[in-house]
């Protein structure tokens, strides 16, 4: 995989800002830009997924699409596994 230059012209208050985030890291101005880029590209890429894999299996199958079920009541019968341990 090959790399390619982007050339950004920015304001000087953000510039500054940036600079302060990536020294917080450790990193370069340009290495926490390109990693926010990633990450911001991931999460894009991830929701449309999400909403591809929504619209594949309908609103039923999502939680958005479910009734919220009180938990079954065990049966009358039903003894506990700490049932007479002290």
């Amino acid at each position: 995989m090959g790399s390619t230059v982007l050339s950004l012209r920015i304001d000087g208050e953000l510039l500054d800002r940036l600079r302060s985030h990536a020294a917080k890291r450790g990193m370069s101005v340009q290495d926490y830009v390109a990693r926010t880029l990633i990450r911001e590209d991931f999460d894009e890429r991830f929701k449309t997924a999400v909403d591809e894999t929504e619209k594949f299996y309908g609103a039923e199958g999502t939680e958005a699409g479910r009734r919220e079920e009180a938990p079954a009541a065990p049966p009358r019968d039903h003894v506990r596994p700490s049932a007479g341990i002290a």
